[in-house]
């Protein structure tokens, strides 16, 4: 495992997405169990969650406590692993996803996770996505307070633009961390977003970082109702010229593209955990990185 920094800590550079493991489709306990600790197994010290990871009106949190438990349950050192989750989204039966950035509910909700976890501070609290009804200012200031009053380490953002990782940086100053907007070869709007990440020394967490990739078919027509996505079949060509998974060669596209890139996959099966974290090895040359590139603009063009 190789290791980035993240907000003065060390971070193994792929983390583990920990969203399947809750939501719909997701396993039994004893699969989320093993998933979770063969990512540890690997040397994944990242885990990504979130209060709203759970099924829509169902049991809210579930995801946290699923990884305090793994954590416990767990039989090697979990002192370097960095929990990182989320406040302001819900997911309320029978709509969609919510947003609730005001500043009270945000810190209500850290104090929930602070229990489910059970940690004296959460290792870092990120908004989940910025309220248009609540000043952004105003939102980013509770982290700040939870920063001030101990219950937080590290504070990020997640789904905002870069004149909003300024605005964030200028309430929270060093204090924050992190950002997290999806990125991958199929969807390409964060370039900005990464590019700041880098120059401001901000751990960017792609999220959803697969997209595209594992569905491509590289072979024949797409099959009924599945988007022919062969003009990312070049992952697949790398994957088979290393011998390695498309998935692998994907996140190590990734981590070529910035030092402070932190990609983090979801899984919801033990060996699809240790498939994304063997990435953090695989280092890709020129060509390869070359080849990736277009495919993923074209595949983005494409798109629109």
């Amino acid at each position: 495992m190789r290791y980035r920094p993240l907000g003065g800590l060390r971070v193994s550079a792929i983390g583990l997405g920990a969203m399947p493991l809750s939501v719909e489709g997701r396993p039994d306990e004893t699969r989320a169990l093993a998933t979770v600790h063969a990512a540890l197994d690997a040397g994944v010290t990242l885990l990504d969650t979130a209060d709203s990871y759970h099924l829509p009106g169902e049991d809210p949190g579930h995801n946290e406590r699923l990884l305090a438990r793994a954590l416990a349950s767990y039989g090697g050192d979990t002192d370097g692993v960095l929990v990182a989750t989320k406040g302001g989204r819900g997911r309320p039966a029978g709509t969609d996803w919510t947003v609730n950035g005001d500043p009270r509910h945000l810190k209500a909700a850290a104090e929930a996770s602070l229990r489910r976890l059970g940690v004296e501070a959460i290792g870092l609290y990120q908004l989940h996505k910025p309220d248009p009804a609540v000043p952004f200012e105003d939102s980013v200031g509770a982290l700040r307070d939870l920063l001030d009053e101990g219950k937080i380490r590290l504070a990020g953002v997640s789904n905002v633009d870069a004149g909003q990782i300024h605005r964030a940086r200028a309430v929270l100053g060093d204090r924050l961390v992190s950002v997290q907007n999806r990125y991958s070869p199929a969807v390409g709007d964060s370039e900005p977003e990464v590019r700041l990440a880098a120059e401001l020394g901000l751990a960017f967490l792609p999220w959803s970082p697969l997209g595209g990739v594992a569905r491509s078919a590289l072979d024949g027509p797409a099959r009924p109702g599945v988007p022919d996505e062969r003009r990312l079949g070049a992952f697949h060509e790398v994957a088979r010229e290393r011998g390695v998974s498309p998935q692998q060669v994907c996140l190590a596209w990734l981590l070529a593209l910035s030092p402070t890139v932190i990609p983090i996959p979801g899984a919801s099966r033990p060996e699809t955990a240790r498939d994304s974290a063997a990435a953090a090895g695989l280092i890709l040359d020129g060509d390869e990185l070359r080849r990736l590139e277009a495919a993923a603009r074209e595949e983005r063009a494409r798109r629109g």
